[in-house]
């Protein structure tokens, strides 16, 4: 008669393994980033180097807080598109709407500060 608990013992060993193979994976890509590798926005300055766009920091924070509702390029989903929302709103409009929400929008006391600052000048650059 055959173990019934094998195969399942096997797909564990499995799943384990594969889950410290893509943990160690991650972790080199986190050092990377950190170090300024994959994921920095950059452009092209007149003289050829390499320098981090204005929106940098401000798309980072828009993808960490805002992206899940209002899609990752503005083009809206559970939230609206926010792709001309500074046709619509002021710098200090767009900051009041961030800390104290606006109809189905909650606030979101997580952006505050420098990063509250950029967030808001970057999207009321959307027209």
């Amino acid at each position: 008669m055959k173990n019934a608990v094998m195969p399942y013992a096997i797909i564990a060993i499995i799943g384990v393994v594969a889950v410290i193979i893509i943990s160690v994976i991650g972790l080199n890509q986190q050092q990377n980033i950190a170090d300024g590798g994959e994921g920095e926005n950059t452009e092209q300055t007149e003289d050829g180097a390499a320098g981090e766009t204005a929106g940098g920091d401000a798309d980072s924070v828009f993808q960490a807080n805002c992206a899940a509702c209002h899609g990752a390029d503005l083009s809206g989903g559970a939230g609206p598109a926010l792709t001309t929302v500074g046709a619509s709103y002021s710098v200090d409009e767009i900051k009041d709407i961030i800390q104290n929400g606006k109809g189905g929008m909650p606030a979101i006391p997580a952006v505050q500060g420098e990063e509250l600052d950029a967030l808001a000048t970057w999207l009321s650059e959307k027209q």
